[in-house]
């Protein structure tokens, strides 16, 4: 009879037992600075081998809760974070950012919301225009079908509340300034500077060893949001992928990205096509080779470069 008792009340309560695509594989989170975990991320594109888990989540606990930097991927993704955030802290997250529209970034907030229904969550105006208006649809079929269904059941939870250039969130005795951009990796950047530890956080318009995809965005925007990272000099910088460090992750960004574009330019002036320039570019950017997504972003970023050198 116990046991009759129990299979029915297995199957009353199967809705909301942890199927196989519930969660993914669990990465460890890292202390970057006294109060801020990282979870970085396999890098590459959303796959069925990597779950669609590639991007760098971030927390920082303040003095009463919690805030989230660029949840995760999906709902899997997402509570795999939760998960782990609740391993450093009982505080509440009050507060999550979601850097860009890039749905690797923020389908994660989900997971949020199920557990803390009352946070906030925060982006670039234009990234919750663009959500609004079919992003959100697009990037959840996205993922799906890059991962072959592994995310299927997430939802897009849009953030509801727009950052304004320079503004500041005081939030549990932190302050986390707003840099925002409409012209570099998305058009809808937030780079977060959390000013009492000195730490941003760059979104997708830094990178650690990883050649950008440029596809959203521009070369123009991206060198100056580049050149503003540098500028404010910070003593951590949490990349959108990629390992953490310090300023030295953004200078080998800006060297990559100066290389390039005066190549480019230089071999326009010749009247060279992208495919010609292609092999001599690669050459020039030899010591890059080991950088992710080399093959994929580096055909693309010369085309794309042409384009605006055409437009200026």
């Amino acid at each position: 009879m116990r046991l009759v008792t129990l299979l029915a009340a297995l199957i009353v309560c199967s809705p909301v037992l942890a199927g196989s695509k519930d969660v993914i594989r669990t990465y460890p989170a890292q202390k970057v600075s006294a109060n801020t975990y990282v979870i970085h991320g396999p890098q590459g594109v959303p796959s069925r081998a990597n779950q669609g888990f590639m991007n760098n989540p971030a927390w920082v606990i303040t003095a009463d809760s919690v805030v989230v930097i660029d949840p995760g991927s999906s709902v899997q993704a997402g509570r795999m974070v939760v998960a782990q955030l609740r391993k450093t802290t009982k505080l509440p997250v009050t507060h999550v950012f979601n850097t860009h529209v890039h749905g690797d970034h923020w389908l994660g907030n989900q997971a949020i919301l199920e557990t803390w229904p009352q946070a906030t969550i925060i982006a670039h105006p234009d990234m919750i225009r663009q959500a609004k208006n079919g992003a959100d649809a697009f990037w959840l079929k996205m993922m799906s079908d890059m991962t072959g269904g592994y995310t299927d059941g997430t939802r897009a939870e849009i953030p509801t509340v727009e950052a304004a250039n320079g503004q500041a969130f005081k939030i549990g005795g932190k302050t986390f300034r707003i840099h925002s951009s409409t012209d570099a990796h998305s058009k809808t950047d937030l780079m977060i500077e959390m000013a009492e530890d000195r730490i941003l956080f760059t979104g997708d318009n830094v990178l650690n060893r990883q050649v950008m995809n440029l596809r959203d965005g521009t070369f123009k925007g991206v060198m100056k949001a580049t050149d503003q990272a540098l500028a404010l000099d910070t003593r951590v910088y949490v990349p959108g992928h990629g390992k953490t460090g310090d300023r030295t992750l953004v200078v080998a960004q800006k060297a990559w990205f100066d290389i390039l574009m005066s190549e480019v330019r230089r071999m326009y002036d010749e009247g060279k096509s992208d495919f010609e320039m292609k092999p001599v570019i690669a050459k020039k950017l030899k010591a890059y080779k080991g950088w992710a997504e080399w093959e994929l972003n580096l055909g693309q970023q010369i085309s794309l470069a042409i384009l605006e050198i055409e437009q200026e």
